[in-house]
């Protein structure tokens, strides 16, 4: 029994620990421009991951939206938004990162979404309500993912 409360001890205590370090939605500081300045966790961001988020279609879904040659392989790139070939090279970190937050800031009337927002929506479902479309290290990832993405 000692060895389950201590194995359950610390699974609770390393789950709290990769949130611990996470900027709140509401206390995220945008610039004039609406870049962010500072990760919202303190943790460099995987771009593997990232990548996985970019093209997931239930989550990221940036696909829908942009095209991006390097993820030639999937199929029904949107052509909405403009493409993400070479991004990196056209914006500086900050402002890729405030763009994921919240585009609106930096864009006004884009019809992107605001990927790490949790209030302050029309007409949200009940199951949406205080929750955001990526978590915070979720942001980061991508991030990482739009920084390999240079001419």
């Amino acid at each position: 029994m000692k060895l389950f409360a201590k194995t359950a001890f610390a699974a609770a205590l390393l789950g709290s620990a990769s949130f611990a370090g996470s900027i709140a939605p509401s206390d995220v500081q945008f610039g004039e421009s609406g870049e962010i300045q500072a990760s919202l966790t303190g943790v460099a961001g995987d771009a593997a991951n990232g990548r996985k988020l970019f093209m997931n279609r239930k989550k990221g879904n940036c696909l829908a939206c942009h095209v991006n040659t390097e993820m030639s392989e999937q199929t029904f790139h949107g052509e909405v938004g403009p493409e993400l070939d070479g991004v990196a090279d056209r914006y500086e970190t900050e402002a890729l990162r405030g763009i994921l937050v919240n585009s609106k800031m930096m864009f006004e009337g884009t019809i992107m979404p605001a990927f790490y927002k949790d209030a302050g929506y029309n007409r949200t479902l009940k199951k949406f309500i205080g929750k955001t479309i990526l978590e915070a290290q979720e942001v980061e990832d991508v991030l990482a993912y739009l920084s390999t993405l240079k001419e």
